[in-house]
């Protein structure tokens, strides 16, 4: 046999083998999703040599979860986790030396800086702050920590002062709240008097100092996270973001301040702009703050700019004018001639550069979904990535050759035995003709030959997007027999601004004509059973939801989650006025947007069984909203079912409360699309983990 012959002949043995091996892969159950490690940011060392990073891993027969801190050479080798006490450690921060590394543990239940010596190999406690601490920052000369913590104005930095009004001035178990003023509450909790302050720890006396006093919360919230403060290189100011106006419930003007790290008086040096300012960093040589902008005011999902502060003019600046999508996260190079940052771009997260003496713009990553990044001083960028059809690890890129390496393999063994399924993309023309990008993932063991049912997918915001990046939605909805689509209508961001802008007074407008002209495309799939249609969405997508249910009757089931069905009662309810103030331009007594894109003045046409999920603590769309919206489909006969989580907010708890929600989904869109076998129960189904 010659050669040629023995290769085609090796060629399709591999063929049949590997195909074997997939067909082998068990479809993705709920119980899947806790097996996956859920892997953090890069942190990269000052000498570029180690990578500090968290693995977040999930027991959902017991419910618990756990996160630990692991420590890597920057190719990948001598991989070590540096903590294991089986509680949540996370924000890890390196020495100049890189012979420390600092993080956050609750190994003493309430959050404390810990502190794990490479020389010693051993982790030591170095904070006790009764109130517990967060997003800790440490200043460049090593001497102070910076963290932000929730106490009593007049208690300041005074632990013993705290702890003692939190344990005595209730008298045991709150049974009433008093408000003398709006921002009461936020998103899960109530203030109770207390304010988060900056507090600084001075790592040789001991000894904390509030740099921000007063009846105003320092840092400012910011959703998903990011930086609230940062020291100077010098290690004698800080900045930082807060909001210091009157009705800080129905304005974003965050701005931003500066500080002596020994307290004292503060100078805001955003105040010009009436808009939001916020994730202040300062250049390595000291000559800039750099910093995320926006120009409108009280509109929370304007486009996110980089603008820059040169501490010697105190003027800013924006230097990335011609770019015109939301950028999320930057980072200074170490000459600080350049800034590299990430930005929402068509369902990814790509890496750009920007060069300040001439504000050009390079893309650096190409399309990828990155999530957190760091530099080194050898021309690499360290970043967490993921896919629909692969969970996130930590990647290096090579600045010069382009050259990219996967340095962990935490999921390697349920990538090996799993079917995570991948997600095709196409274009479909929605409202105006603009054409609407639409992700599908077909259901395991997929033929070609075969109809499916099918569930769509909408995302809330509604400024955000649907990303190429892994979900669990994306593939415990597959593994179970159906195909899944996911589009970005208007509204979404990664498009454009005007794309995103266009939702705000025209929530039941453009959108839903997009989203009708997607499903007329996805129906005419030949492996979609147009007549097995079922959709689903949360926050806005739930409003969606509600919405399909007032304008439209081609889905046989629907899944709401804390969705909005009475705007007028949502607006009273909510706790951050600007959002509802500005999408619907006013409120309920001088805009019409309340009833005309309302779900609950169109009852009369409602029909289509649905589920209904929310949170009792949710503040965003107050769960009273469902309670309504179920009320209603139950008073009319409507097929219903009503789920409300008594601990969670907008977004249910992760490992005790989402396998109820995705066992549900299962069981509701089994029963009426008939989608796969009887329904999951998720009871049953924790007997059986699998992977220990």
């Amino acid at each position: 046999m010659s050669m040629k012959k023995v290769m085609v002949l090796f060629t399709v043995v591999l063929f049949i083998s590997s195909g074997k091996l997939l067909a082998q892969k068990k479809p993705f159950t709920i119980a899947d999703l806790y097996k996956i490690h859920y892997v953090g940011a890069p942190v990269v060392s000052p000498n570029g040599d180690r990578v500090a990073f968290t693995v977040a891993n999930y027991n959902m027969k017991k419910g618990k979860s756990n996160t630990n801190i692991y420590v890597m050479d920057t190719d990948g080798k001598n991989l070590k986790k540096i903590t294991d006490n089986k509680k949540s450690n996370h924000n890890p921060l390196w020495t100049s030396n890189g012979k420390t590394v600092y993080y956050v543990s609750t190994e003493s239940k309430i959050p404390q800086i810990y502190s794990y010596s490479f020389v010693s190999g051993k982790s030591k406690k170095i904070t006790d702050f009764s109130m517990g601490v967060s997003a800790p920052v440490l200043s460049p000369d090593n001497k102070l920590i910076a963290f932000a913590s929730d106490v009593y104005p007049n208690c300041g930095a005074n632990s013993q002062c705290n702890k003692e009004i939190d344990s005595t001035s209730t008298h045991g178990p709150i049974q009433a709240y008093v408000a003398d003023h709006l921002l009461f509450r936020h998103w899960t909790t109530y203030s109770a008097g207390k304010y988060s302050h900056i507090i600084i720890y001075n790592l040789d006396t001991k000894t904390y100092k509030d740099v921000t006093p007063g009846d105003f919360v320092s840092p400012t919230f910011m959703l998903g996270g990011g930086i609230g403060y940062n020291f100077s290189p010098d290690s004698k100011e800080l900045c930082y973001v807060s909001k210091h106006i009157k009705h800080p419930e129905a304005s974003t003007n965050a701005d931003l301040f500066i500080v002596p790290v020994t307290g004292g008086k503060t100078v805001d040096i955003t105040k010009e702009n009436k808009a939001w300012d916020g994730w202040p960093i300062y250049s390595p040589n000291g000559k800039y703050i750099a910093y995320r902008t926006q120009k409108i005011p009280n509109y929370e999902s304007d486009l996110f700019r980089i603008a820059l502060y040169n501490r010697k003019t105190g003027k800013s600046r924006i230097i990335t004018g011609k770019f015109d999508n939301w950028i999320d996260d930057f980072k200074w190079s170490g000459d600080s001639k350049s800034i590299y940052f990430s930005a929402d771009v068509e369902a990814n997260t790509p890496i750009y550069k920007i060069e300040l003496n001439s504000d050009k713009i390079t893309s650096v990553t190409g399309a990828k979904a990155t999530f957190g990044f760091a530099l080194d001083h050898k021309g690499n960028i360290y970043y967490n990535m993921r896919s629909v059809s692969k969970p996130a690890e930590i990647f290096k890129f090579n600045l010069a050759d382009k050259n990219e390496t996967e340095l962990t393999s935490f999921n390697k063994k349920i990538e090996q035995t799993v079917d995570i399924r991948p997600a095709e993309k196409m274009w479909v023309k929605g409202a105006d003709g603009i054409k609407v990008e639409v992700f599908i993932v077909k259901p395991h063991n997929f033929n070609p030959n075969k109809k499916y049912p099918l569930i769509l997918n909408v995302h809330g915001g509604p400024q955000s997007q649907w990303m190429d990046s892994f979900r669990g939605d994306w593939q415990i909805y597959p593994g179970a027999g159906y195909v899944v689509a996911f589009a970005n209508p208007h509204g979404s961001t990664g498009y454009g601004q005007a794309y995103t802008s266009e939702i705000s007074g025209d929530w039941g407008g453009k959108v839903f004509t997009d989203l009708m002209k997607v499903t007329d495309a996805l129906a005419k799939l030949p492996y979609v059973d147009s007549t097995r249609m079922g959709a689903m969405g949360w926050s806005y997508g739930g409003y969606m939801m509600d919405w399909f249910q007032a304008k439209t009757k081609r889905f046989k089931s629907i899944a709401s989650m804390m969705g909005v069905y009475d705007l007028r009662s949502m607006w009273g309810g909510t706790e951050e006025l600007w959002f509802v103030n500005h999408d619907m331009k006013g409120q309920p007594w001088n805009s019409k947007d309340y009833e005309k894109f309302s779900p609950s003045y169109y009852a009369k046409n409602f029909s289509t069984p649905t589920l209904i999920i929310t949170g009792q603590k949710d503040f965003r769309v107050p769960y009273t909203q469902s309670i309504q919206y179920f009320t209603t489909l139950q008073t009319l006969g409507i097929p219903s079912r009503l789920i409300i989580f008594k601990n969670d907010g907008h977004w249910p708890n992760f490992v005790k409360s989402m396998p109820l929600y995705y066992d549900a989904h299962l069981a509701w869109f089994h029963k009426y699309l008939g989608g796969g076998p009887a329904p999951y129960n998720v009871h049953k189904m924790v007997e059986n983990l699998g992977y220990k």
